[in-house]
């Protein structure tokens, strides 16, 4: 390859690369780290295990259990330190699917596109019932489906989605994008926005959340055998949600499938026209009681330098996933990367100066509960800002968890201080298309855990491909969805940030600290 013969030139003859501030990049450690980051990687087979192998990882189910126990292990089997699986708290009940079909019989038979909602149950064996339609927008017209229902098939009078677009599901950024968000400015701190309790649409909100409560717990006492609702997506994608709550103490509710919008709709038409539909379901899903804890995977490389091995890097992502796939690009591709960057740096046999740590966490996906409970438990709490020895200890967190596309730069966060340092640490991997520093936020996932008690942590910019279009939540989101040479890409650059915040001389700078977070 020209780049390997570029390295070599640099390399042989001295040369540092590019530098800003006081910063420096060795081009030697880079050309080791490229190498066994692009040409041996084990990104992929990782991220098999983690899909296809393990399953469905939702929090608390088994499949989330089978990802983490094998994560724990492989981390050990490349020698790194203290693998094991930490309790951050009490989450709740596990749950998983074990049976799903369903298909409408009259007036013919097709087997639709369904996936059950989470925690809900099951139907207790095959099901046969016809569609019934309720309407309605207040407790009061609920009554006229009194005795109506038991036995049938709940399906509610929803509007058809948005028109079809024409627009491609999967995109890169645009050079025009990307230089938007360099020439992003800093925004005025504002404090946490508030809702209006007082305002209308508080109010409608309010009403709205109430009568959805109201209108399951009707169906679930009038015994209906199944509900249908539609699910967002098109084109048999189908983004699902959860249908109960997981805690421990949550009420009943009754089977609940999230339709694909065409299969919704078909049956729908039909029997508004007052044709007979008849639909068919066999549906078994299980609980898990047994451990109400949550767990993340930790492991690490611990540092060498006497002064420096008590201070940490902290690299992670999400390995909970929903459960109508596998979670290829939410987010086993961001737990793969992180754990190749790992494997990455023990296979170049790299020493550090401070210790590297990864976490792997979970529940994410119902309020980043994985990252959170880790983060009051060796950091501080964001409600008090009362923080923890550990806290001053933790140069950054790195996180990825935006899908299968490639880095092309890093969210600062409003770091400022950082930008410089990141631009340098980014020159070396202009070939590879990551360039992009931006002082903007961004949110979502596990590195505002960090961020709220004033520990530097960063979400790389990853090409949105066909994220938020087709696979994220989604039945779409499967192993096939994955790009190789995207993964080896972010890994080696997260494997590069994290030698260079090891082996720079002061910790990653960082902001002001936050205020205590008002009490609500």
């Amino acid at each position: 390859m020209k780049l390997k013969l570029l390295f070599s030139c640099l390399i042989s003859a001295g040369i540092t690369l590019p530098v800003f501030a006081q910063e420096t990049v060795d081009p030697a450690i880079v050309q080791k780290i490229r190498e066994e980051g692009l040409n041996h990687s084990k990104v992929m087979e990782t991220a098999f295990y983690l899909t296809d192998v393990s399953g469905p990882r939702l929090a608390g189910s088994p499949g989330l259990k089978r990802a983490q126990n094998w994560a724990v292990n492989q981390l050990k089997t490349w020698g790194l330190a203290n693998a094991k699986l930490e309790a951050w708290g009490k989450f709740g009940k596990g749950w998983e699917v074990q049976k799903n079909y369903a298909a409408i019989t009259i007036p013919y038979y097709h087997a639709i596109i369904a996936i059950p909602k989470a925690w809900t149950p099951g139907t207790g064996g095959l099901i046969k019932g016809d569609v019934v339609v309720v309407k309605a927008d207040s407790a009061a017209e609920l009554d006229q489906y009194k005795g109506k229902l038991q036995g049938k098939v709940v399906i509610f009078d929803t509007k058809p989605l948005v028109e079809r677009s024409f627009k491609v599901d999967a995109a890169r950024y645009t050079d025009e994008e990307l230089a938007e968000m360099a020439n992003a400015t800093m925004q005025p701190a504002e404090g946490r926005r508030q809702f209006d309790v007082n305002s209308p649409q508080f109010a409608a909100m309010r009403k709205l959340r109430a009568f959805q409560t109201t209108l399951r717990t009707f169906i679930h006492d009038e015994k209906a055998a199944l509900i249908l609702s539609q699910a967002r997506g098109t084109d048999g994608t189908v983004f699902t949600t959860n249908g109960a709550s997981y805690a421990d103490t949550a009420k009943a509710v009754s089977p609940e499938l999230e339709t694909s919008s065409e299969d919704y709709q078909r049956i729908l038409r039909l029997a508004k026209a007052g044709q007979k539909v008849e639909l068919e379901a066999d549906i078994k899903t299980q609980f898990l009681t047994d451990d109400l804890q949550g767990y993340d995977v930790v492991a690490e490389i611990p540092g060498t330098d006497k002064k420096l091995k008590e201070q940490v890097i902290m690299i992670g992502g999400h390995l909970d996933s929903w459960h109508a796939a596998t979670g290829a690009t939410d987010n086993a591709a961001g737990s793969a990367v992180m754990m190749e960057a790992m494997r990455i740096l023990k296979a170049i046999n790299f020493k550090p100066k401070r210790t590297i740590r990864i976490a792997l966490w979970s529940s994410e996906e119902q309020g980043l509960f994985g990252s959170r409970g880790y983060v009051l438990n060796h950091f501080g709490d964001p409600k008090t800002m009362q923080l923890k020895p550990e806290q001053a200890k933790l140069s950054a967190y790195y996180n990825l968890d935006n899908g299968t596309g490639k880095i092309r730069g890093i969210y600062l966060q409003g770091d400022s201080a950082a930008g410089p340092i990141f631009k340098t640490w980014l020159e070396p991997f202009k070939d590879l298309g990551a360039t992009t520093v931006t002082i903007r936020n961004t949110g979502g996932t596990d590195h505002q855990s960090f961020d709220a008690v004033g520990i530097p942590g960063f979400q790389f910019i990853q090409d949105a491909i066909d994220y938020g279009s087709r696979t994220h939540h989604s039945n779409q989101d499967t192993y096939d969805r994955l790009i190789e040479d995207d993964l080896k890409q972010a890994a080696t650059i997260i494997a590069s940030f994290v030698y260079n915040t090891s082996e720079r001389a002061e910790m990653i700078p960082r902001k002001e600290l936050p205020k205590p977070q008002p009490v609500r």
